[in-house]
Parts: C-alpha cells; structure tokens; sequence
C-alpha cells in the first residue's frame, strides 16, 4: 500500500506533512514503514506523557471496552466519577472544583471562555500576543497568530490581545466589560515562553479587583510537563478556571475544565458534549494520574528537565540565542529557521517540533531517560554544525 499516495490524495490538506509514514510506537521511540527507529520528542505534540502505547493506559482502555464504551453524561459512570474525584486530588489551591469534560484541549478553551461569559456577564476576553489556544472559533479568536485567523475572520468578536510579560498592557486593558483573562503559565507553540511571575501575580489581582476571571490555559503545561502537577504551581498563582487536554489520556483524547465548586452547577443545558466524559477516555486518564504518581514521573520531570537545559547550555554553536522553558517543556531559539534543523535531527533519528519560526521545542515522553535526552542534544547539536548560515524554509504548522 502506497500509504503517502493514498493520503495525499484524500487528506484534507490542512497538515504540512513531514517525509516519514510512522506505523508503531513503544516508549520513547516511533518506527517508519521501514523499519527506522525514531526517538521521538515531540511527545505526540505533548500527549504522550506516558511514551507511545503505555501498558498502563492499554489495559485500562481494554479492560473499559470489555465493560462499557460509551455513557453520556446525562447518566451517572463509575469511571467518570472515579476521573473526577482524581481530577480534584491533584488540582492545585485546597479549593473544591467542578469539572467539565470534553474531547481536546480546544473545546476546553472553548467551554473555559463560556463560562466565564456566563458567571460575569460580561463579553470582552483579554489574551496575550504569540499566544496559542487553539482553532475552534472561540479558541482560535484568543490565538494570537494572523496566519491561523485571518483566512476566517470575523471570528467571534470581543477579543483583545496585549504584550505578554506586560504589566502595563494588562492593567490597561481590563475594563468593566472583561469577563476573563485567558493565558499560558508558558508559552507553547509561540515561542516556549514562561510567564514572569510578576505577571501572572498581577494578572490575579487585577481581575480580582476588577471583577474578571483568570483563565489557565494547561492545555500543553498540565499533568507534570512542567515539573509540577501544573504550571500555576511554580507561580504560586490560582486561576478561577484551568483548561485541560493533550497529555491527560496518554493518548486517548479527553479534555476538561475546572472552576471553582462554590459557583454552584452550571444550569443544565448551558453547555454539553456528546463523547465528553465517556468511561474509555476516563479509563485512560485514570490510568496516566496513576502512573505519574506511582512512578513518581511529576517529580522526574523537574529534575530531568533542569538536567536536559544545562546539557543544551553546552551546546556551542553561534546559532543559537536562548535556552528557555520549565520541566521537560523546552525551547532552543536560534538565529535561523527552525524547520531546516528539524529535518537534520529526523536525518539522524529525533523527532522534535517547531515553536514558531526559530524555536525547537522538546516535548518528550516523561518516561525519558538521561541517555535520550543526550542523543536528542547530540542531535542537535550535529544539526546546528552541519547549518554554518541560516536556511530559509517555510515554517510547520502548529498544533491542532
């Protein structure tokens, strides 16, 4: 089978395709319809907290199967209220929460901005610039890059944008009308920018004092990426709402958002999703909270994460302008196109992505070990060497 013909000729065509057919994955590492072996830190663009196919999740979700797939929420599940109280362990603040659950980290956002219009009010959402939310139209309109917006504007109105790291901008820009102000403790595909934490600490008290509401997006940060359960941790600053996604599953897709339990419930019907909360994809997510605490991978993560910048640190090449990043969420800046780099690391069996047009980024499995992590920073290092002048090259698309 002629499987690059075959998508090529049906794909929808939104995704840049990279040369490679990948058919299988355990661990750390992908395998092409060749037989290549790929270590991949991409991370499934960050959902595969728990590496490809973790038997942990496996067994879950074949266990689920055999049981019951499919149970919408206008029924009560055992798996789901089981996820749920799971979900309020590790949520961060000593504070009761109730939860949503949908499918991804866009309808996360999406429900996130909802909710907020309905508890305030109010219509005016405040995002930041290079900010990425996603490609629903509610998410795409708090994204920041033009490229992905124009093409469907008018997108949904009452959304600004400031400065990240900005605090001027900020307090300007939160009026009366401001529902919420919705931002990533770090900065995934614009650049892996963390947060200044005078920043998020100002942007808690002024929608305190004003009467917005704080939105985390930790879509990309939560469940340990960053070295803590979640990235408003290393701030010392809690969001009225936290948006959930990617790496929750380990794979299988499921997406959530929390907000403070003494709101009371949503009135029924203000918001719903057919698959959200279904006991396979609470099976899973059951799975990976599990996991991280038994293997103790949150914790891994930081300390991996410290070790993996300063061996990037070491890396001497005039190509390169900052190390940046929290856990094992990391961004090499470069003075040249990141997608020419890319291909060199996939030519020497490391798969990485972009984060705009000059940044690699890390995402790798938080299963990862000291030797992966020093065969991806030899590979980049080769990559730079081998790139004495800057390559222009259109950049890749972002996450979905």
């Amino acid at each position: 089978m002629d499987v690059r013909a075959i998508e090529s000729r049906y794909t929808s065509g939104v995704y840049p395709k990279r040369d490679l057919v990948l058919i299988r994955g355990e661990g750390v590492y992908v395998w092409d319809a060749e037989g290549h072996r790929y270590l991949d830190a991409t991370g499934g663009q960050g959902v595969a907290l728990l590496g490809h196919n973790p038997a942990a999740v496996r067994a879950a979700l074949r266990e689920q199967m055999d049981r019951l797939m499919i149970c919408p929420e206008i029924f009560y599940n055992d798996r789901r209220a089981e996820l749920l109280e799971a979900l309020q362990s590790i949520l961060p603040g000593g504070r009761a929460w109730r939860i949503f659950l949908c499918n991804s980290g866009a309808e996360a956002v999406e429900a996130a901005i909802k909710f907020a219009r309905w508890r305030t009010g109010r219509r005016e959402i405040i995002a930041a610039r290079r900010a990425f939310h996603g490609r629903t139209m509610g998410a795409l309109s708090a994204t920041w890059n033009p490229a992905y917006r124009q093409p469907f504007e008018p997108l949904v109105p009452g959304f600004r944008h400031i400065p990240f790291n900005d605090v001027d901008a900020l307090e300007a820009a939160i009026g009366p009308e401001t529902a919420a102000v919705i931002l990533e403790p770090v900065q995934g595909e614009g650049g892996v920018w963390p947060a200044d934490p005078a920043f998020l600490q100002a942007a808690r008290k002024l929608c305190d004092d004003r009467g917005a509401l704080l939105i985390f997006d930790e879509v990309q940060t939560g469940f340990g990426r960053t070295g803590r359960w979640f990235a408003a941790e290393h701030y010392e600053v809690l969001p009225d709402l936290f948006a959930m996604g990617k790496g929750m599953g380990g794979g299988f897709p499921i997406g959530a958002v929390a907000f403070p339990a003494d709101w009371g419930p949503l009135p029924p019907g203000a918001h719903g999703s057919t698959f959200g909360g279904n006991p396979m994809a609470c099976a899973a997510a059951l799975a990976v909270i599990e996991t991280l605490r038994r293997e103790q991978l949150v914790e891994r993560a930081a300390r991996l994460g410290a070790q993996f910048q300063e061996r990037l640190r070491q890396i001497r090449s005039s190509l390169v302008r900052e190390i940046r990043g929290l856990g094992l969420m990391i961004g090499v800046a470069l003075r040249a196109r990141a997608t020419p780099i890319l291909r060199r690391m996939m030519e020497e069996g490391v798969l990485a992505l972009p984060a705009g047009p000059d940044v690699v980024r890390f995402l790798p499995p938080l299963i990862v070990e000291t030797h992966h992590l020093e065969q991806i920073a030899s590979a980049l290092e080769r990559a730079l060497h081998e790139s004495a002048t800057p390559v222009p090259s259109a950049v890749e698309g972002g996450e979905g």
